[in-house]
């Protein structure tokens, strides 16, 4: 018989382990999105569980292999753009340093809590990254220490992304419009990569999951009815949002009864009710020359 997904999500970092396991399906694909050989290993029999157990009151995996795929292409973006620095908050079990192809010259920094990193470099062992990657363990609500680190990291680099995937929802809106402040004061923080979602959507992933993830005191929070433009006050003005039913239907991962959701019109703008999730690109105000196209 399954366990109860609320026995197996521990903590925040479990969701790591869970999202990791749908790496590794989309992995195996004859024809996959994107390629994550050290996927499985990392999600382990534990992600393994909390997907199977959960599967039957979601939507399927098909957003979060979305979502993986959208932040590898802004990633190769900024590489191609001659990008020095990826700064990846909350990177709980990403493999990215170690399976994109990226420059040897690229400066990678991972900032997590210790046990899921100890975790990580106890799985990975002996593998060698792609670039030159750091690990910061350091807990991202502690104000003081990670405005240390950002300007630390900011001083550093000409060109900065900084990529926060899956960490948003997590916070209360104080925390985010905090954190969204916090980044745009370094110098060389140019642009940000985050995933957001509408109100409406929110509340239907609760409804379907969100008693297991209260158990593990992992509430979804955040998701503004601004849209991409949410931080603008702190700086930050939206330079391109990919919408997950778009990217999802394009890349025929979508499954076919929501097909028609996809051709619906959308908004970048507020989202209100909508159902709507897209990862989003945005750019420092406070920089000259800070994103795409502005």
């Amino acid at each position: 018989m399954a366990q109860n997904p609320g026995t197996l999500i521990r903590d925040i970092s479990d969701t790591a382990r869970w999202v990791a396991f749908y790496r590794a399906q989309e992995t195996e694909l004859p024809d996959p999105l994107f390629r994550d050989p050290y996927a499985r290993r990392l999600a382990g029999e534990r992600g393994e569980e909390i997907a199977r157990a959960i599967a039957p009151r979601s939507q399927g995996d098909w957003p979060f292999v979305i979502r993986t795929f959208l932040f590898d292409s802004f990633i190769a973006e900024h590489v191609r753009a001659g990008g020095d620095l990826i700064v990846n908050l909350a990177a709980g079990l990403d493999a990215r340093p170690y399976r994109l192809e990226l420059p040897p010259s690229l400066r990678w920094v991972e900032v997590d809590l210790p046990g899921i990193l100890d975790y990580k470099e106890d799985i990975l062992g002996e593998e060698r990254p792609r670039c030159e990657l750091r690990r910061v363990r350091l807990d991202l609500r502690d104000r003081d220490a990670r405005r240390a680190l950002f300007a630390e990291l900011g001083g550093s680099t000409k060109n900065a992304l900084v990529i926060t995937e899956g960490l948003m929802v997590y916070l209360t809106p104080d925390q985010a419009a905090g954190l969204a402040e916090d980044l745009a004061v370094p110098q060389g923080f140019r642009n940000w990569a985050l995933d957001l979602m509408s109100p409406g959507l929110r509340r239907m992933i609760w409804g379907q999951i969100g008693e297991f993830l209260n158990q593990a005191q992992a509430p979804l929070q955040f998701s503004p009815e601004e849209g991409p433009g949410v931080f603008e006050a702190q700086g930050w003005r939206p330079a391109d949002v990919r919408s997950f039913l778009r990217w999802a239907a394009t890349t025929r991962r979508l499954p076919w009864w929501m097909q028609l959701l996809a051709h619906l019109p959308q908004s970048n703008g507020k989202q209100g009710a909508a159902i709507w999730a897209a990862v989003c690109l945005l750019g420092n105000r406070g920089h000259e020359g800070a994103a795409r196209g502005l």
